[in-house]
């Protein structure tokens, strides 16, 4: 992740400005900082621009004149004062009962559904509050001066219109930025049933026709008016078409550069949390904060890396069920019921007098020792490259050489073997076990139904090694191999085993020639 990216993922609100949301407290005192303060100047801007049109730009009557002078310097006022009073008053007990939402929402209480829409409608609403302001000034001072003189009338209404226009836009984006951390609260549980926002395609619409679209025609009605009002001179129509023509290049870029942040500002958290996801991070999650198409999308994401992580559980418990290596071939392959043919080697290993274990300790004692003694039998297993096969009561079955090929598989099971009888005699000395290792040919594959299937291997090794681990019991070591593993093995790993007998082994007919751990090897080594 580059620094971009780091520094995205520390904000997970789209900016530092909105912080992390952690604390209530903090976060009341960013979100009415960040609304009072750009929302006032935004205001305080457009009321000058409107007062710069109506003195300067808009050709048409002066409205410095004695007769006007009571509306200019106490009319004005008033209705400004009036006007933003009741605008702040209006927008903070408007906030404040949002924002008791919230604040009941982190003490456990989840918001309704029309606390919700109502949350989220809230950037239009306080937007809503500005425009009866600027709609009360616009009929207020065209019935005022209209009165004085009606050709004023032309002039103020289209300067009230355009600059209300615009600031009201821009409040909205200010708000819609400054509330991202409450809008989050209430898109925590999903989206509302009824939408009640600006949809990205036509916010995007909206704000490119009131900070270019909207200028551009006022420009267009004052050339169309020139060519009716003799009296308009060029000084004045080029002072027009200029300062009108900064109005759409300034209002328009920053209409534009807010749109596209706060079109950015949620695929950015996006990009920023599949980072690191990508890097195998599956706890990464997305703050919902949107309340547009792009809001869907921080949902989509966390419902995707939802899936990944619920998808990684299973294959967990799969591989922890069945073993990775058949874990990992069953997400591979096709699931299909029979087998192939293997060389295997085939360690089967039991405790010793299980049943009286069983009637003379208490059912958890045992349960603890069992647990400790397969332990030690998967540790060996798995550091041997075998895979446990399936556990059978106090006996464990384990393969070395099926699903996948496994260089001197004979050697793995052999030292395998040697390292499990060392370590059960020191770590779990409460119970004793023998071991059984056989190796040949057998069918490794899947047995049961289309419905419920088991991988297992199937073949002479496997009863084998069954029959050893019987005998393992009684001889020298607790370990009995057949010879056939030892004349697979490679390397040194013959020098840790001797013959010991030619044997019978219970249900066969041919006697096996077994081998046993050497005299000589200590236990410590190898």
């Amino acid at each position: 992740m580059n620094s971009a990216e780091l520094q995205r993922a520390e904000h997970p609100f789209g900016s530092w400005l909105l912080g992390r949301g952690d604390d209530a407290r903090s976060l009341r005192l960013r979100v009415r900082l960040l609304l009072i303060g750009p929302v006032f100047v935004a205001n305080l801007i457009g009321l000058a621009v409107s007062i710069l049109l109506v003195t300067v730009v808009i050709p048409g009557p002066q409205v410095f004149t004695d007769e006007l002078a009571p509306l200019n310097f106490i009319a004005v006022p008033i209705y400004v004062g009036l006007a933003w009073l009741g605008i702040t008053v209006t927008g903070v007990v408007t906030g404040q009962r949002v924002l008791r939402w919230v604040l009941q929402s982190d003490e456990g209480r989840e918001l309704d559904e029309r606390q919700r829409r109502a949350t989220l409608r809230l950037p239009l609403d306080l937007t809503a509050i500005q425009a009866l302001g600027w709609a009360g000034g616009l009929l207020v001072f065209t019935v005022l001066y209209g009165l004085v003189d009606t050709e004023l009338i032309p002039k103020l209404a289209f300067s009230i219109l355009l600059s209300g226009t615009v600031t009201c836009a821009n409040s909205y984006l200010i708000s819609e930025f400054a509330l991202r951390p409450i809008a989050a609260r209430a898109l925590a549980g999903g989206p509302p049933e009824r939408r009640t926002f600006i949809g990205a395609t036509l916010r995007s619409v909206l704000f490119w026709g009131i900070g270019s679209a909207a200028p551009v025609v006022g420009m267009m009605l004052v050339a169309v008016s020139a060519l009716y009002e003799p009296e308009v001179s060029r000084h004045q129509l080029i002072i027009t078409v200029l300062a009108l023509g900064a109005v759409v290049l300034s209002a328009g870029a920053f209409l534009t550069l807010m749109t596209a942040r706060a079109t950015m500002a949620p695929i950015m958290t996006v990009r920023a949390a599949q980072a690191r996801v990508e890097r195998g991070d599956l706890d990464a999650e997305v703050v919902v904060f949107d309340g547009t198409e792009l809001g869907r999308l921080q949902a989509g994401f966390n419902d995707m890396v939802a899936g990944l992580r619920e998808r990684e559980r299973v294959k967990d418990l799969f591989g922890r069920h069945v073993g990775e290596d058949v874990a990992q071939v069953a997400l591979t392959s096709p699931l299909e019921l029979g087998g192939e043919l293997h060389e295997v080697a085939v360690l089967f290993v039991d405790v010793v007098g299980s049943t009286r274990i069983a009637s003379t300790r208490p059912p958890t004692e045992v349960v603890d020792v069992l647990n400790r003694f397969f332990a030690v039998v998967v540790e060996e297993i798995n550091a041997h490259g075998g895979l446990v096969n399936k556990f059978l009561g106090d006996a464990a079955l384990a393969i070395f050489g099926a699903p996948t090929s496994l260089p001197d598989a004979n050697g793995q099971a052999l030292r395998a073997a040697r390292r499990m009888i060392v370590r059960l005699r020191s770590e779990v000395p409460e119970v004793s076990a023998g071991i059984g290792v056989s190796a040949g040919q057998a069918v490794a594959g899947y047995v049961g139904t289309e419905s419920r299937l088991e991988y297992t291997v199937i073949g002479d090794p496997v009863n084998e090694a069954a029959r050893l681990t019987e005998l393992a019991k009684s001889v020298p070591g607790r370990v009995a191999v057949s010879h056939r593993v030892l004349d697979g093995a490679s390397g040194d790993e013959k020098s840790f085993w001797r013959s010991y007998r030619r044997v019978t082994l219970r249900g066969r007919t041919e006697r096996t020639k077994v081998a046993v751990l050497s005299r000589r090897w200590s236990g410590g080594k190898g």
